[in-house]
């Protein structure tokens, strides 16, 4: 008995019935016989478990209003049923496939108290009853040891790790996961597990791996390639760079480290090229990702013309009547570039008229009889350029037809032997596209399609690894047309005109009292963080009404300080869903789900589950935002909208939220709301840059309140530091043309 089953109450019994039970994640909620006429009703994660099965649960006795005394599982065991009236029950139970009660008679009768001991170890006796075939005896005895090989599994890890992680493991391992994971507790590192290196780390050091053994050192050096692409966006570290971050994780020598680092590059796991003279390191998946994109770029290139200028020149004549519009010198030329390139991108700030040329090109192309497709990163941006041009848009995971399987990272379906049949494929946000998203898109598409990218190069980069947009329009080896000229209309807007002074280095107005551009001067951040909070309980909606909530964003440039997201959020919380007794809530890490919160998906999780106007799905994405419509504690779980995708979210998700009443700029990537307020206080000079403050303005619709210090706001403006990426991509392709 493990340290944390002494703490928790133990409960054997006989699974008398499945009341319900998900077999994707293992939830299950199960009536058990704990004495003669005595039932017991438990639920947790309780993966494989069938009806006849004698089990051993390790919980607590909760009290539900609703359902009353039930006991919550936090690890069970299973044990073999003795007396050969269970036994029968047992087998007949669906556990085994094909196998009934007239077949479990049979067998228990022939072996008797020997009759698991023979299916686990020796099947083909089986073969002597009746109706059992040899291939049939051997199937039994293959699903039998898979039901208890699971059961070794799940004891082995219960002290380290999650049933989830349990379950994954031997679907993947079989009866050798134990074994494997004893051998290399850090392989659970990779990205189907999603164990931490931190918990790997402690699991190794529990089974008696050495700080300096070999399993560690490649661990140490995948962690910090890992960890630098997702959080810093590197699709590679210098080597010098490398072993100075893995001897401060590991404690190792440098050698060591260095060595570690030649046997990964030998393996296969990294890939190591000179820039500058420089050794670099990449994990393998990034420097295929950008050598790939570099490729196919460059063969998508060739694309034949398909309109002499003349005829293209009365296409858009033709659609400047129906649009009742005037294209301006450069919008012509992004039309014409976009029919009769095989790679072109668009890149401008707001209110260029990159939507316009986008509405030009799809009606040229569609008379033109070419299928074509529109999309983006993001559901919130698809949706807009769909609103935009009256077009289906989708997400780039919906046109590649993403899939998922038992926790694996996802496939896409259509790819390089499954290619999408549109002609021309067109993406909006394409600042926010990573390496390896670009990287499938490519792959996917037919030789001889178009390809358009949109998007704002000076916007902060793509949250995934990768610097792409930046990268491809800096190598110059595409054809690019920059919209610089703002529109009359736009020229109306504080919010336009603003962001593309600060984009230019000029400090914005932030006097001039207009309807959609606002500064709220404050001394301290304590009086910002309040005026923030009153401006979203009192202020908003006694002005423009309650519904103003549903479509602002609170958008700041850091996670720390009392106007970072974690502050803001508690402030926020309290004010707009405070505490009420028919609003039920869960504590996680410290942190209260409440009924009617707004919260948000914190990384992709390609195996949630959900259901849109009676449409089935899967995959809930880094930077959704939704809300909480219940919090039940009896099924541990959560109930979540997500702009019309209703999904459950088991309790040990929880870590995978957090609230979105406030949230970081690069969060907001790919989005836009129609209000949105951004506090302005001083905080360290690397996060107040100029392109962070220009991407904050440019979420914004309708209106924007920067609410704080007009100082902190000219300093941002005159930081036009940006954030070093090591990326190849551009050097890949210059050195390609």
């Amino acid at each position: 008995m493990t340290e944390n089953e002494k703490e928790l109450e133990k409960l054997t019994g006989v699974v008398e019935r499945i009341v319900y039970q998900n077999k994707e994640n293992g939830y299950a909620v199960v009536e058990i016989e704990v004495g003669e006429a005595e039932f017991e009703t438990i639920f947790g994660t309780l993966p494989y478990i069938s009806e006849g099965e004698v089990i051993a649960a390790y919980g607590d006795f909760v009290n539900s209003p609703k359902y009353g005394r039930q006991f919550r599982v936090q690890s069970y065991e299973k044990q073999l049923p003795q007396s050969e009236d269970m036994m029968i029950k047992y087998l007949s139970s669906g556990t085994i496939k094909g196998v009934g009660p007239a077949m479990a008679k049979k067998i228990v009768t022939k072996f008797g108290p020997q009759t698991f001991d023979v299916i686990e170890n020796n099947p083909e006796w089986l073969s002597d009853i009746h109706g059992i075939s040899e291939a049939r005896a051997e199937k039994i005895g293959e699903q039998f040891r898979e039901q208890h090989g699971l059961r070794n599994v799940m004891l082995f890890c219960r002290d380290f790790f999650s049933p989830s992680v349990s379950v994954r493991a031997f679907k993947k391992w079989g009866t050798s996961a134990t074994e494997i994971i004893r051998s290399d507790p850090y392989i659970l590192c990779e990205d189907s597990f999603g164990v931490s290196f931190e918990k790997a780390d402690n699991a190794a050091q529990a089974m008696g791996h050495a700080p300096d053994s070999r399993q560690r050192l490649f661990a140490g050096v995948k962690y910090v390639l890992n960890h630098n692409a997702n959080q810093n966006g590197h699709t590679y570290l210098p080597l010098d760079k490398l072993i100075k971050a893995t001897v401060a994780l590991l404690g190792a020598s440098p050698e060591k480290v260095g060595d570690a680092v030649v046997d990964l590059v030998k393996a296969g796991v990294c890939t190591e090229k000179k820039y500058d003279g420089r050794p670099c390191i990449f994990l393998k998946k990034y420097y295929d990702a950008e050598q790939y994109i570099c490729s196919k770029l460059r063969l998508l290139e060739n694309s034949n013309i398909i309109a002499d200028e003349k005829n293209l020149n009365r296409a858009i004549d033709l659609c400047e009547m129906e649009e009742d519009i005037k294209y301006a010198p450069m919008q012509r030329k992004a039309i014409i570039k976009a029919v009769n390139s095989g790679v072109m991108v668009l890149t401008g700030g707001p209110g260029t008229g990159k939507t316009t040329v986008i509405r030009a090109v799809v009606k040229i192309i569609s008379r033109l009889g070419m299928r074509y497709a529109l999309a983006a990163p993001t559901g919130r941006a698809a949706k807009r350029i769909s609103e935009a041009t009256s077009e289906e848009a989708k997400t780039i995971h919906r046109l590649l037809e993403v899939t998922y399987t038992d926790g694996e990272q996802q496939q896409f379906i259509r790819c390089r032997t499954n290619l999408l049949t549109e002609d021309v494929v067109i993406i909006d946000e394409s600042s926010m596209i990573d390496v390896l998203l670009m990287s499938a898109l490519l792959d996917a598409l037919k030789p001889g399609a178009k390809l358009m990218l949109i998007g704002d190069a000076d916007q902060l980069p793509s949250v995934g690894a990768g610097n792409v947009l930046a990268d491809i329009i800096a190598s110059d080896t595409v054809n690019t047309v920059h919209l610089k000229e703002i529109f009359r209309q736009a020229e109306q807007s504080l919010i336009v005109t603003n962001a593309h002074d600060i984009n230019e280095g000029r400090y914005p107005d932030l006097h001039t009292k207009n309807n959609d551009f606002f500064f709220l001067p404050r001394q301290t951040d304590e009086e910002t963080a309040e005026t923030i909070t009153q401006l979203c309980k009192v202020r908003l909606p006694k002005t423009f009404g309650p519904e103003i909530l549903e479509n602002l964003q609170i958008i700041t440039p850091t996670r720390m300080s009392c106007c970072g997201v974690e502050a803001l959020n508690v402030r926020l919380q309290a004010a707009l869903n405070p505490p009420a007794f028919e609003k039920k809530e869960k504590k996680a890490r410290g942190v209260i789900f409440r009924q009617g919160d707004k919260v948000m998906q914190t990384k992709n999780n390609y195996d949630i589950l959900w259901i849109k106007d009676g449409v089935e799905g899967a995959g809930i994405f880094n930077g959704d935002i939704g809300k909480i419509i219940k919090v039940d504690n009896m099924a541990e779980e959560l109930v979540i909208d997500f702009d019309g995708r209703i999904t459950e979210y088991d309790y040990s998700l929880l870590d995978e939220l957090e609230h979105a009443y406030a949230i970081t700029v690069h969060k907001s990537q790919g989005s836009e709301y129609k209000t949105v307020i951004i506090p302005a206080f001083h905080f360290s000079k690397r996060l107040l840059t100029r392109n962070l403050l220009y991407t904050a303005v440019t979420r914004a619709q309708q209106m924007v309140i920067i609410v704080g210090d007009e100082q902190a706001v000219n300093d941002m403006v005159d930081n036009d530091r940006h954030t070093l990426r090591y990326t190849s991509l551009r050097e890949q392709l210059s050195d390609f043309s």
